[in-house]
């Protein structure tokens, strides 16, 4: 009988293994910017990494696709992006994915020339639960996952706007120009006194007439300070604000400088805040 067991339990124990659930992999998630990629890594988190397009400060107005790239959209089962207004040199590679591939444009509901959603942390907290619902469907296992996490981050989002608020407050009346029309919905939620933008279009830098008028409204409306962005040319700014008491200031809407993941998109926003306190403070 002893002998008999001994052979018994090892063939138990190789039902039990067979018989396991094998735990299914993570869906293949890819985000295009770090803002977007810092949402979906929260909503994710606890299931599996989305992989980030824009790495290192790289331009969406100028990226161009790294075969790699195009190996992780081909494998997606979810592409998230802004749309066309930011991310231009996505639009044929999405467009020459499988049909199974679920493309969701996180700004198409919104009409506004700008598409720099994500600086509103209530269209944050509603990104999070659109990603909630399409990871939902995708991957049903985890889908109380994905609703827990997004449930978090949106209550992560409400506490993130008051400390914005706070950090703004001293500076919200002071008038400032930005480099180029990137902050409406920031400026809207935050109530700021911003006076425009530099250049109407990224790529396009301002001629001599534009550059004479707005040397004139620096004087004329006493603006604080000129906000560049990282990668943006430090001349044209020394030359708007040449003899006048505007500073120079810098933001980064896309979190170039940051660590990538779920963290991110609060250091994003509280670190613009904190750089326009350091500009607008020393003039205001």
């Amino acid at each position: 009988m002893t002998g008999s067991l001994r052979f018994l339990f090892p063939a138990l124990f190789l039902v039990v293994l067979t018989a396991a659930p094998v735990r299914a992999e993570a869906p293949k998630t890819v985000a295009s910017i770090a803002p977007v990629h810092s949402l979906l890594a929260g909503v994710m988190e606890g299931v599996g990494s989305p992989m980030l397009l824009l790495k290192g400060g790289a331009s969406p107005h100028s990226y161009a696709l790294k075969p790699s790239d195009a190996r992780a959209l081909a494998k997606a089962q979810a592409v998230f992006w802004i749309g066309p207004g930011l991310e231009g040199f996505l639009v044929k590679p999405l467009a020459g994915l499988s049909a199974k591939t679920r493309i969701i444009e996180l700004a198409k509901d919104y009409k506004d020339a700008d598409p720099h959603i994500w600086l509103d942390p209530r269209i944050a907290g509603g990104i999070a639960g659109t990603m909630a619902k399409i990871m939902a469907d995708i991957d049903p296992a985890n889908a109380v996952r994905y609703r827990r996490n997004a449930e978090k981050l949106q209550a992560r989002l409400k506490l993130l706007e008051i400390e914005v608020w706070k950090i703004l407050a001293p500076v919200a009346v002071v008038p400032y120009l930005v480099f180029h029309d990137a902050y409406r919905y920031f400026e809207k939620r935050f109530d700021l006194a911003s006076q425009g933008a530099v250049a109407i279009d990224s790529d396009r830098p301002p001629g001599a007439r534009r550059i004479s008028a707005l040397r004139r409204k620096i004087a004329a409306n006493n603006i604080a300070c000129v906000f560049t962005e990282p990668g943006s040319k430090p001349a044209l700014a020394g030359t708007l604000t040449e003899g006048t008491d505007a500073r120079i200031g810098v933001l980064d809407p896309l979190g170039s400088g940051l660590a990538p993941g779920p963290k991110l998109y609060d250091t994003l926003m509280t670190e613009m805040a904190r750089s326009m306190v350091a500009c607008l403070g020393a003039n205001g």
